[in-house]
């Protein structure tokens, strides 16, 4: 009887979600080329079917997959990228990247055309959970590892977390914090609109712990348009529900980040804050406490004289070093319970480490050989006072001044802005690449690759997708030129937008879209495009049923 009961409910369990879909998203998101190929094999080999659809009339799949790679091929020949004999792997590589594109896709879309819109959001649902446990298990390894409940202004082990927790909050995808925050931010919406309320909350939390500045400074955004324009009254109370806790985390929990925000908009916007900054007065150190490491040979001399006495002084009147000691004040909270001392925060371990990390250590190489075509990362030139992806954007636009002849077609795959561009240089940047066939185009070289290498062979306060040259858009334009930024906007943002009536949380999954390209190269990323082309494509599909009476109202 038990075992009929079991097999019951197991065919049940088969029938909730879609286990092709489940295992598509959770392992063509994860990080690793070597995860992501197996799974869209596995996936092929569970579902065979290659019939893309693609027509210029009503196309199946969109049609700038397949004009992107061809136009990548035109650049080549126009551009005369092909005399580098290394230029054709770095060419064969950037296809495959659009060709992963394709058949992610079209698993999606195959799903969505032959599997119910419930099961789907089941699927959706089933995901998001398993996402928001590998989150907590992030959160909770380092809280285990420093012995604090709150590590986002825990300083001790060199600042390894304080402000930089969130970075290590990757959830299930184990890729940047950025890309966990993105996945949840489509989560909030996907949820507010479809009245999850629980989940909706779930995803929140999860989007709050990453700190991703630019995730929140755009949900808060796309909330107020819905607040103010697309929503009941439920929907404005878990609006108002989700801002209050962000502020909760920005005031009480991370207020760090909060003051971080503030002053990198400071520096965006106030012409004299690198003056202002040279100005702020500082509490100083005494000399007893400061780390050998900051210290000149002068000053470690007087540090070790002062020591000396200090000791010599204790030896002499150990009474009224004693007593004196007996008789500090008492540190106490504002309710009265005695404090313990705390180590200083002067001390060496409170601090950020100054000195190179091992992964950076090819980038300093790299400098160091290359200083001659390296503006900015051999410090020959004054870097803008602007973060480095501003910094980026105007070395693309001053590039297409100095060659418009370049601007139709752009510079080639791989030869301005991209990850594969990154890929290529076998810095390890954006993974990993042969070193026989290593690849760098002079124009990359001195422009994107070198803003970079300024900030990031840095300590790790610089190191933040504000100074990151990372860009969709700056990767089409420069690599594709007028023509792929103008195919990705008709046949890719145009392909859904087509069914504009049709869409529902749609078109805030949209305009998100839309933003997320200016901090990422997200299409070469392969990771949260296909959560967002699966919302969309399943948006059309309810929208469609519902109109033909298939779908009850919910």
């Amino acid at each position: 009887m038990n075992i009929g009961l079991t097999r019951i409910n197991f065919k049940k369990l088969k029938t909730l979600i879609d286990w092709k879909l489940l295992v598509l998203l959770l392992f063509f998101l994860d990080v690793k080329m070597a995860i992501k190929v197996p799974a869209i094999v596995l996936v092929y080999v569970l579902q065979p079917n290659f019939n893309f659809g693609f027509k210029l009339k009503n196309p199946r799949l969109p049609l700038f997959y397949p004009f992107i790679s061809v136009l990548a091929i035109v650049a080549m020949v126009i551009n005369k990228s092909y005399q580098n004999s290394n230029y054709f792997l770095v060419l064969f590589t950037g296809i495959g990247f659009w060709l992963l594109c394709v058949l992610a896709i079209h698993q999606v879309k195959l799903t969505v055309e032959q599997q119910q819109p419930k099961v789907i959001h089941q699927t959706i649902v089933v995901f998001f959970i398993i996402n928001a446990l590998f989150s907590a298990l992030n959160l909770f390894k380092i809280i285990w590892e420093i012995g604090e409940i709150n590590p986002y202004i825990y300083q001790g082990l060199f600042q390894k977390y304080f402000m930089g927790t969130g970075d290590y909050i990757k959830g299930v995808t184990f890729d940047t914090s950025t890309t966990n925050a993105i996945l949840n931010t489509v989560g909030v919406i996907y949820f507010l609109i479809k009245k999850q309320y629980p989940m909706l909350i779930l995803c929140m939390v999860v989007l709050i712990f990453t700190a991703s500045n630019f995730s929140n400074i755009m949900l808060i955004g796309i909330l107020t348009v819905l607040f103010v324009f697309k929503s009941s009254r439920d929907q404005k109370s878990m609006i108002v529900i989700c801002l209050f806790l962000l502020v909760v985390f920005m005031v009480k929990i991370s207020p760090q980040n909060n003051k971080y925000v503030n002053e990198t908009f400071e520096r965006v916007f106030d012409k004299n804050w690198d003056e202002k900054l040279s100005n702020v007065q500082t509490k100083p150190i005494p000399l007893r406490e400061k780390p050998d490491s900051i210290l000149t040979q002068e000053e470690k001399r007087e540090k070790f004289v002062t020591l000396y006495l200090d000791s010599l002084n204790l030896l002499q009147n150990p009474i009224k070093v004693s007593l004196a000691k007996n008789n500090k004040t008492l540190i106490k909270d504002e309710h009265g319970r005695i404090l313990l001392p705390q180590d200083s925060i002067h001390t060496p371990t409170f601090q950020s480490i100054k000195v190179p990390l091992k992964i950076q250590e090819p980038m300093l190489l790299f400098i160091e050989k290359n200083s001659a075509s390296l503006p900015y990362s051999s410090k020959r030139t004054p870097i803008p006072s602007f973060p480095g992806k501003a910094v980026g954007l105007l070395q693309s636009v001053h590039f297409f001044i100095s060659h418009p002849s370049k601007i139709i077609v752009g510079n080639g795959m791989g030869n301005f802005s991209s990850k594969l561009a990154f890929r290529t240089t076998n810095l390890g940047i954006t993974g990993n690449y042969p070193k026989k066939y290593a690849y760098i185009n002079e124009d990359f070289l001195v422009n994107h690759l070198d803003i970079y290498l300024y900030f990031f062979s840095k300590q790790s306060g610089y190191h933040s997708i504000t100074n990151s040259p990372f860009s969709g858009y700056d990767q089409l334009l420069s690599e594709y030129g007028i023509i792929g930024l103008l195919l990705f906007f008709i046949f890719y943002i145009g392909y859904f937008l087509k069914d504009f009536r049709k869409l529902t949380y749609g078109i805030p999954l949209l305009c998100l879209l839309l933003g997320i390209f200016f901090i990422d190269y997200w299409f070469e990323q392969l990771s949260v495009l296909i959560l967002f082309e699966l919302m969309l494509l399943l948006n059309i599909k309810e929208s469609s049923l519902q109109a033909t009476g298939g779908l009850a109202n919910e």
